[in-house]
């Protein structure tokens, strides 16, 4: 094969893994969109536990191709406990947060993901991170708090949820930096089993009937989310995470779309301008991690809230 054959083949390999990444982020966004739809009718541990179970129909047949053994031979188990925790936490917040907060608020709080790991990656993997994104990370955090509103409703429970939620998910993509080792399916399927235990323990006295196109609608919310992660997933091992990691924020673009189409609900100037402010100092995050090669770009590789 000539060089000019291997480079074609190589571009398009990116551009595929490019394609997969967006539709993956979009399937995610739509994911979230019928989560906020959802928990208007069904609590949050029902559309947990329902979710889960749909997810099933996704992993079963990757569970199929690996060794049973693969779910329990771990590396480091407590650092798989604490992660799980974390992102139980991080789905169940993220939906407590989205049935009273319109989901681009939302999910401004989680596109600081990135921001808060470039952050925690410093203190808790010894990652060294230069002035100019520590500067970064601080302008990131002011969009945060600008998102928030610096008021009394910036205390509001729902927000509340959404802030801890999206620390929890930054602190579960931290750990996945430690575990990278474990197989793709064993990670998804523990977190998804504890968001089935967390939504069946959320339910008791709690539960509301459903018709079948309701029940199908849950079940398809976790189909969804993990039909996502797959795309985003082998979208990686088609092009460099430097590349896609920037393209999560198209995430935001579709929050915005789908809350004003199916909710009617648009940002106000304020989310909007630290929606921004959060982007610039992710993107610039990014763009120093690839020059440095100290920090890996962050993209969402798990099926937990989106």
């Amino acid at each position: 094969m000539n060089k000019r054959a291997a480079s074609a083949i190589a571009g398009n390999a990116v551009l595929a893994g490019i394609l997969l990444m967006l539709l993956g982020d979009f399937m995610f966004a739509l994911n979230d969109a019928m989560g906020k739809w959802l928990v208007a009718s069904f609590s949050v541990g029902q559309v947990l536990l329902i979710r889960s179970v749909g997810a099933f129909f996704v992993l079963g047949p990757m569970l199929a191709r690996q060794p049973i053994s693969a779910l329990y031979k771990v590396e480091k188990p407590p650092l798989h406990v604490l992660r799980i925790v974390l992102a139980t936490a991080d789905t169940g917040l993220f939906y407590a947060a989205v049935a009273y907060l319109p989901l681009a608020d939302v999910m401004t709080f989680y596109m600081a993901g990135p921001i808060y790991v470039a952050a925690l990656s410093h203190f808790l993997l010894g990652e060294r991170i230069g002035w100019r994104r520590w500067l970064a990370v601080l302008i990131g955090f002011i969009g945060v708090v600008i998102a928030l509103r610096p008021s009394s409703e910036m205390l509001s429970l729902p927000s509340i949820f959404g802030l801890i939620g999206s620390l929890s998910f930054a602190l579960a993509l931290v750990l996945n930096r430690t575990l990278r080792s474990t197989p793709d399916a064993t990670l998804v399927t523990w977190q998804t089993l504890a968001c089935l235990v967390a939504g069946a323990f959320l339910t008791v006295g709690n539960w509301s009937p459903f018709n079948t196109g309701e029940l199908l609608a849950l079940l398809l919310l976790g189909i969804v989310s993990c039909g996502a992660h797959l795309l985003i997933t082998r979208s990686l091992k088609l092009a460099p995470a430097s590349v896609l990691a920037p393209l999560q924020y198209t995430l935001l673009l579709w929050a915005i779309v789908l809350g004003w189409i199916f909710f009617g609900d648009f940002p106000d100037v304020q989310t909007l301008t630290g929606a921004g402010i959060i982007v610039i100092a992710g993107l610039f995050i990014f763009h120093r991690g690839n020059l440095k090669q100290d920090v890996e770009p962050v993209v969402p590789t798990d099926s937990s809230h989106g």
